[in-house]
């Protein structure tokens, strides 16, 4: 089970940014856990700032849950001033949130949460070709292991 260190991840942009999510929570229940991650940049509103969540919970069927979360705000420009010469701040005009949700059986393995998993990934990145299977990393670990961060 990974501890919960810092993610790197690089945004899609035509000219790709790299963003360092932090740790900021990890929230026990008990039927799971939720672990949060999120940018710090000092010079933008934590509101606004990218957002990393991973969630696990074992659900009344028996069925185990795992969740992959990540909400990009995006800022709303500012513009103009009005009479008095005051420009309000700019605050989060929406907020784009994406999830790989998986549900696993208890009779399921890690090879064939890998497999259900890799298929998507391939189906949501065009991929047409043999590749290797993505089996490192924390969304892995908890997608495919069932393992959440700690």
């Amino acid at each position: 089970m990974a501890t919960q260190a810092n993610i790197t991840v690089f945004d899609g942009a035509a000219t790709p940014v790299s963003h360092t999510l932090v740790g900021e929570d990890i929230l026990r229940e008990p039927n799971g856990s939720t672990a949060v991650w999120r940018e710090q940049l000092a010079t933008v509103p934590s509101m606004a700032q990218v957002r990393y969540t991973q969630i696990k919970r074992k659900l009344k069927s028996g069925v185990t849950q795992t969740v992959a979360r990540i909400e990009v705000p995006v800022m709303e420009s500012v513009s103009g001033v009005n009479s008095a010469g005051y420009t309000a701040p700019p605050k989060v005009a929406y907020t784009d949130r994406y999830e790989i949700v998986g549900f696993a059986h208890d009779r399921s393995t890690e090879t064939t949460r890998r497999i259900a998993m890799q298929m998507l990934l391939n189906i949501g990145n065009n991929v047409s070709v043999t590749t290797p299977a993505v089996a490192a990393g924390i969304s892995a670990d908890l997608h495919q292991r069932g393992q959440q961060v700690t």
